[in-house]
C-alpha cells in the first residue's frame, strides 16, 4: 500500500514537473518583460538569406531603459545606431550619412526591439508558443495577430529567465538572429544615452 502511495506521488510530481517545465519559458518571458528597469549587453547579429546561408555578421552594444528607451550601437563591420525615445526611433547609417526617423507603433514595424521595453501587451498582440531548447536557450515564438505586421514571427531565447537571444523572420524571407552576452541588469544609464541628435551634414528623413 505504501509503495503504491509513493509511486502515485512520484508520478504526480513528475506530471506537475513536466507541466511547470512547459509553462516556464513563457512565464519567464513575461517576468523578464515586466522586471529590470535597465539592461546593457554586447550582441552578435547574423543575417541569413532565403537559402539559409549566413550573409553578414554584425557586432555591437545594446542598451535598454524602461519605459520605451533603447539603443543599438553597431560597431562592426559598419557603424550604425538605432535609438528609441519619446515614441520615435532614429536609424543612423554613418556610411550613408543618413538618418531615418519613424514613429513607434503597435504593428512593431519600426523595430521588434519595442517588445523588450515592456510597453507591448504580448498576449493581446501575439500568439505565444514554446519552441524547446537550442544553443542552451529556451525559446518562445511570438506570432503577430496583426496581419499587417512586418514580421512573420519573433523568437526570444531565455537563459534562466534572462535575455539570451532573438530571432526575427520578416515577410521578405529574411532571417536575423541576435545573441546577447555580458548582460548587466539594472545598470545606471544616463538619459542622454537615449537622446539622438543627427550629426551635421547628414540627410534626415522622417516618416
Amino acid at each position: 500500500m505504501i509503495k503504491k502511495i509513493v509511486s502515485s506521488l512520484i508520478l504526480t510530481a513528475g506530471l506537475l514537473s513536466n507541466a511547470w517545465a512547459e509553462e516556464a519559458p513563457i512565464k519567464q518571458l513575461k517576468t523578464f518583460l515586466k522586471s529590470n528597469a535597465s539592461l546593457s549587453a554586447d550582441f552578435k547579429q547574423v543575417s541569413y538569406n532565403k537559402a539559409g546561408q549566413a550573409a553578414q555578421a554584425s557586432f555591437g552594444e545594446f542598451y535598454l531603459s524602461r519605459p520605451g528607451k533603447f539603443r543599438w550601437n553597431y560597431q562592426k563591420p559598419f557603424a550604425q545606431e538605432i535609438v528609441s525615445n519619446a515614441g520615435k526611433v532614429w536609424f543612423y547609417d554613418a556610411d550613408l550619412e543618413q538618418v531615418t526617423i519613424k514613429q513607434l507603433d503597435d504593428s512593431l514595424g519600426s523595430t521588434p526591439a519595442l517588445l523588450l521595453t515592456g510597453q507591448v501587451d504580448i498576449d493581446q498582440k501575439f500568439v505565444l508558443e514554446e519552441q524547446g531548447s537550442d544553443d542552451d536557450l529556451n525559446w518562445v515564438r511570438l506570432s503577430p495577430k496583426n496581419e499587417e505586421s512586418g514580421f512573420k514571427y519573433i523568437l526570444i531565447g531565455l537563459n534562466h529567465g534572462q535575455l539570451g537571444g532573438m530571432e526575427l523572420s520578416d515577410n521578405f524571407g529574411q532571417l536575423t538572429r541576435i545573441y546577447f552576452s555580458n548582460i548587466k541588469l539594472n545598470p545606471l544609464l544616463q538619459d542622454s544615452l537615449f537622446d539622438f541628435k543627427p550629426p551635421k551634414g547628414v540627410d534626415v528623413f522622417e516618416n
